[in-house]
C-alpha cells in the first residue's frame, strides 16, 4: 500500500480516536504529528525519540489529554482506555504506553 494511502487511513483512524475521547467526555488537543528528519535526529540524541520515527512518515501523532473537568492528564495510565481504543481500529495501530519506556500520549500506525 502506498504511503499515502497509509496516511490517510491512519488520519482517519486519528478522527476515530479523537470522537471517542471527546465520547467519554474527554478532551483533546494536538501534539506533535509532523517531525523532521533534524528534529528526529536531535531527540534521538537526547534519548527522547528515534531517528526513524513513524513522525516522520507523517504515521503518529501525540496528543493532550484533558478530563472532563479540564485538567490536564500526563500520566500514561490516563491514556490507557484510548490505548486499548486505538489498537481496537486496526492490526498495525500501536500505542505508546506499551512501549518498554511508555509514551502514553503517543498514537502510532506501523508502516508497510
Amino acid at each position: 500500500m502506498s504511503i499515502s494511502k497509509q496516511q490517510c487511513e491512519f488520519a482517519l483512524d486519528v478522527a476515530r480516536l479523537i470522537a471517542y475521547i471527546n465520547i467519554k467526555k474527554h478532551g483533546c488537543t494536538l501534539g506533535e504529528a509532523y517531525r523532521t528528519e533534524e528534529q528526529a535526529k536531535i531527540y534521538a540524541k537526547l534519548g527522547t525519540g528515534v531517528v526513524d520515527s513513524q513522525h516522520r512518515k507523517r504515521l503518529a501523532v501525540d496528543l493532550n489529554l484533558f478530563s472532563p473537568k479540564g485538567e490536564y492528564l500526563t500520566r500514561t495510565k490516563d491514556h490507557e482506555p484510548f490505548g486499548v481504543f486505538w489498537e481496537s481500529l486496526h492490526p498495525k495501530n500501536k500505542w505508546g504506553g506499551r512501549r518498554k519506556k511508555p509514551d502514553g500520549n503517543h498514537y502510532e500506525r506501523e508502516s508497510d
